[in-house]
């Protein structure tokens, strides 16, 4: 610390672990004082009887708790070569100059009579007995467990208060609002350039960024700057990235914290860091709060109530929803929200007044991807060969951390082969990597298991390519990847935003075709379709009870009818009609696969054989080996080399799961 800044602060600050060091140094220095005070040197019983009997000790001092003895000698003595040692070391009558231990007071007595009635001087040595007590060996066995808990109360107080301010005055913070605040002293580096593939989301967003700059504009025209903007969508399509943004853009106090920060173990602590919160944003006005995964205390009230935490998470929404538009409220606060569950907040967050505006942050589109690809491979070192459309085109339904995951996964991938620039390989084995998972190359198969898995995804890709609704198929592998994950098929498919009949039967159709294949080549099946067998069920239900494509069960939807309710929203015997109504759809679809793989067998059997031989085999490989695809419904892909295509896609038809 300079000189200045000392002078400003008033002098060096004295820590209070400074105190607990300097008082622990006095205590070890103290100790080795005393301990070398009290330290002679230690003789046996024998060599103190050959001192005593020759006229040397002066007297003895018997120390009875401790069974020691401590021997003072003559002036006579000190001047003998053999005690010279002691007489060097400033060793007087008046000092021990040696010390021993003995077996019991009561013995050591009848050894001094013994020698006193011995000596022919006629001199008796004089004994005297005595008690001492480890003064410092109390006083630290008081001392250390008041200092032990002393400790770990201001350890205590330190962690509630969250580690700010004094010890003493720790539990005095446990109220206040632990929210980041950035104006223009910590600014925020994100701006809306960053932002890609949310242009809809984006306006929202800028609009209320302009509310705060120009509120004259809105409020000439008789219009009211909303409070609220809540942020809906799925994890990882930039909810967070785009209040970052707002940061960055607004010019204005932003604060920002988590719904959980206001969850804590003490009753009433949630509602003081919201009135906290908010009487800070009040100061700064105008001014931003966001509070990110609201769901953490935005929950509906009064479902599945339980006395505690659950009360203390409703008066910590009751206090917000006060702040928010209540008796007291100002203007200049607006506050941002973002969650991926809105199902499950309060309708009284949700109202107008308070969010006034719902913004709706999908996964990006085609169009999106491409943005967002751009905006990633700025940073990454790229060669002519990278399309960002063509790589948008093979990650459909990805978000934009998904991108962003992908771009480093190929830029890793790279360095590790020691490359200067990243290439569209890369990318491919990125995606492989993110889709399906690391790469087993040490798994072994036995070639028995290994004919089973190409048979079963050759059946996947031959019964795709002839189905005319099918996705087309880009890549087929055997190659163990992931955690359980013997092989797989990738197709791509379209960016549809409705399914018709024809198209969810021709997926169960196409998904039964690894188990059809089995059972026609080896008349046996194995557990390899366990993934298949379940997103076929799924499927089969959603098209009964959800979606009303069954003509026995009719125009009828019970999707969630049945959440938060132990009972059935149907009777036992449309229960009946719903499952006699999925065993046929799922019997008939089997029956199909086989059916439409026995009219294939050859191009099944040459699949196979490939397969074995290569592991892999890409769209181009298909065409090779059985011809165009008859159904051209979708555009080829750019690239015919192949490259892995929609995720979920990839996990509907795994083997080993």
């Amino acid at each position: 610390m300079s000189d200045k800044k000392q002078e400003k602060d008033g002098g060096p600050k004295i820590k209070l672990y400074w105190v607990y060091a300097l008082l622990a140094l006095v205590i070890l220095a103290f100790n080795i004082y005393t301990f070398n005070a009290n330290g002679v040197e230690e003789i046996s019983l024998q060599s103190f009887e050959q001192y005593a009997k020759s006229g040397d000790v002066e007297k003895a001092l018997v120390i009875r708790n401790l069974n020691s003895v401590q021997v003072f000698l003559t002036e006579e003595a000190l001047t003998k070569s053999t005690h010279k040692k002691v007489a060097d070391q400033g060793v007087t009558p008046l000092r021990p100059a040696y010390s021993f231990e003995i077996p019991s007071v009561e013995a050591f007595a009848g050894k001094i009579d013994k020698i006193n009635d011995e000596l022919k001087t006629g001199k008796h040595i004089d004994v005297r007995y005595e008690e001492r007590t480890n003064y410092l060996g109390v006083g630290l066995s008081y001392l250390l467990p008041i200092m032990l808990l002393l400790g770990l109360w201001l350890l205590i107080m330190r962690r509630v208060g969250g580690g700010a301010g004094g010890p003493g005055a720790q539990i005095f913070n446990i109220g206040k609002s632990k929210a980041t605040l950035f104006d223009q002293n910590a600014k925020v580096n994100v701006t809306f350039a960053d932002v890609a593939g949310l242009e809809e989301a984006k306006e929202e967003v800028v609009e209320v960024v302009d509310f705060l700059k120009n509120p004259k504009k809105y409020t000439s025209l008789g219009g009211k700057i909303p409070k609220g903007v809540l942020l809906v969508g799925p994890p990882g399509t930039g909810k967070t990235l785009l209040a970052k943004a707002v940061a960055g853009e607004a010019g204005v106090p932003f604060f920002t914290m988590s719904g959980s920060d206001f969850v804590e173990m003490f009753v009433g602590v949630g509602a003081s860091r919201v009135r906290d919160l908010f009487k800070q944003a009040r100061d700064k006005a105008p001014c931003i709060i966001f509070i990110d995964e609201i769901d953490a205390i935005g929950r509906a009230r009064g479902k599945g109530a339980m006395q505690g935490g659950n009360d203390e998470r409703e008066n910590t929404l009751n206090q917000l929803l006060v702040e928010m538009d209540g008796f007291s409220t100002d203007k200049g606060v607006i506050l941002m929200a973002a969650t991926n569950r809105p199902d499950v907040l309060d309708p009284a967050l949700l109202r107008p007044g308070r969010f006034d505006r719902q913004i709706g942050v999908d996964r990006p589109d085609l169009t999106g991807r491409d943005a967002i690809f751009k905006v990633h491979l700025k940073n990454i070192k790229t060669d002519a060969s990278i399309d960002s459309h063509v790589l948008a085109e093979m990650t459909p339904g990805f978000a934009g951390a998904e991108i962003a995951n992908v771009c480093n996964e190929a830029a890793l991938v790279a360095a590790r082969r020691n490359k200067t620039a990243v290439d569209m390989d890369d990318f491919n084995h990125a995606l492989d990597r993110v889709i399906g998972g690391l790469e087993k190359k040490n798994k072994l198969i036995s070639p028995q298991e290994k004919e089973i898995i190409a048979y079963h995804e050759a059946g996947h890709a031959v019964a795709g390519w002839f189905l005319e609704h099918a996705s087309p198929l880009v890549k087929v592998t055997i190659v163990p990847r992931g955690i359980g994950t013997l092989g797989y098929a990738q197709y791509l498919p379209k960016e549809e935003y409705i399914t018709r009949t024809e198209a969810l039967l021709d997926r169960m159709c196409m998904t039964f075709g690894g188990r059809a294949a089995e059972k026609i080549i080896f008349n046996k099946i194995s557990t390899g379709a366990q993934s298949d067998l379940d997103q076929v069920t799924k499927m089969a239900y959603s098209m009964v009870s959800v979606f009303g494509m069954s003509e026995n069960v009719g125009q009828v939807s019970f999707y969630g009818m049945q959440e938060g309710s132990f009972t059935k929203p149907y009777s036992d015997e449309t229960a009946t009609k719903i499952d006699d109504e999925v065993r046929r759809l799922v019997s008939e679809q089997y029956q199909r696969a086989q059916d439409l793989l026995m009219k294939h067998r050859n191009e099944l059997e040459l699949l196979a054989r490939e397969l074995l031989d290569k592991e892999v085999l890409v769209k181009s490989d298909l065409v090779r080996l059985i011809g165009e695809r008859p159904f051209m419904l979708t555009p080829k892909p750019a690239d015919s080399a192949g490259f892995p295509p929609e995720r979920d896609v990839t996990i509907e038809n795994q083997i080993g799961e």
